[in-house]
């Protein structure tokens, strides 16, 4: 990977929006109209997100290899989300599953007391839709059914394991306002615990259409589901020259896609745009901006130059591990799996190169919130707290797929 000078699109104005928002989740923008850290108290009793005792919220849980992450919000005036509940907590549902193909008993405990307090919340809000999401360690491991029956009959979550498609609907709609319409093609990159997500985009169209019509019809040109993760590929690719061999593992997965031949040379062109919304990125870009903490407000939506963030890849990948946990952005063990993430990046970069990459400190419960709201009511679980049944109950191969482009103009 080639690296050189350049400068983040980084400013004191940022820092100071972010100060003043008090809590390093999010201050305004298209999405999410509010602070994301902390939930709207209360009144009276009443529950967040309800007004007269009727609810307007909705609610949505990702289950991932290495997360467990719930989100509750309303709509907002704008049309985006304003969040009175959330909940996240690293859970390593797919700890060990490269090695036996199954979800272990420690971990399915873990991810079941952290479902509880997911549970717990939502009654609370009684969200008028829900929908509670499994990505790819359940898509993967042979007990992975079982584990979703097990959290339907003790907990009374029905969950449902999404195709990798549905994950690049949901993560083009939770960054959409970061899609740059000057630009022809738009590569939104999800790096998961156990799987990493691309989607190529018409940007134009996204940026046309808007929520509302991406949610009808996404303008998703071509997506690829590669069954790498910075849990799977951290415990896959062990010893000496590590990260050189990741890339390499990595690279050779993507070169076998037709994505990389149909896309690359749009990309090699000047004519795509990077969009990164994965906590690697957002994790990354944190210590590329030298931040004493992160603050989300700072990252969320920033653009970097892709030659400067190659040097703090770098400098990552080049510290001991010791000296990587001593980053303030990689505090509460993220400094563990970043290699692994770096490593997915640097190949993406190398595959589907671009001068800039624009950060989004988003997730699928924000693609499945607007989807829900802007969507058709198919796409939800209704009433809140009883979800449909699972949709995608056959096991799905986790083989790298992508769509045709549109012919380049």
């Amino acid at each position: 990977m080639k690296t050189g000078l350049a400068t983040s699109h980084y400013s004191k104005q940022n820092m100071t929006r972010a100060i003043a928002c008090g809590t390093g989740y999010g201050c305004r923008n298209k999405i999410t109209d509010r602070s994301m850290a902390k939930p709207q108290r209360s009144r009276r009793g009443k529950a967040p997100g309800r007004s007269g005792g009727a609810s307007n919220t909705y609610a949505a849980l990702d289950l991932g290899t290495n997360n467990c992450r719930l989100l509750i919000a309303e709509k907002s005036a704008s049309g985006g989300l304003r969040v009175v509940d959330s909940y996240s907590q690293i859970v390593a549902l797919g700890e060990g599953l490269a090695a036996t193909g199954r979800l272990s008993d420690n971990a399915m405990a873990r991810a079941m007391e952290a479902l509880r307090k997911c549970s717990d919340k939502v009654k609370k809000h009684r969200p008028i839709r829900s929908r509670f999401i499994a990505t790819q360690a359940c898509r993967a491991a042979s007990n992975g059914r079982d584990f979703i029956t097990d959290v339907r009959t003790k907990i009374g979550l029905r969950m449902e394991t999404i195709s990798p498609k549905e994950e690049a609907k949901f993560a083009l709609l939770g960054s959409l306002d970061l899609v740059d319409p000057n630009s022809d093609f738009a590569l939104v990159i999800d790096i998961g615990g156990g799987s990493t997500e691309l989607s190529w985009i018409d940007a134009r169209s996204a940026a046309t259409r808007g929520v509302k019509g991406c949610a009808a019809r996404p303008p998703i040109l071509g997506w690829a589901s590669f069954p790498v993760g910075v849990v799977t590929l951290n415990e896959m690719i062990t010893g000496e020259d590590r990260y050189a061999r990741m890339v390499e593992h990595v690279t050779g997965l993507m070169h076998a896609n037709d994505a990389a031949t149909r896309f690359g040379p749009l990309f090699r062109a000047g004519r795509g745009q990077l969009i990164g919304n994965s906590g690697t990125v957002t994790s990354l870009v944190g210590c590329h901006l030298g931040l004493d903490r992160y603050i989300r407000s700072v990252v969320d939506g920033v653009t970097v130059d892709l030659p400067e963030l190659s040097k703090t890849i770098f400098r990552l990948r080049s510290a001991t591990t010791e000296e990587r946990a001593k980053e303030p952005c990689l505090a509460g063990g993220r400094s563990e799996l970043m290699l692994p993430g770096m490593a997915i990046l640097d190949s993406i970069f190398a595959t589907w190169p671009s001068a800039k990459l624009r950060v989004g400190d988003r997730g699928l419960r924000e693609g499945i919130l607007l989807s829900m709201i802007h969507g058709p009511a198919v796409n939800a679980n209704t009433p809140s707290n009883k979800t449909g049944p699972n949709r995608t109950g056959r096991r799905r191969s986790t083989s790298a797929k992508a769509a045709a482009p549109e012919p380049a103009k």
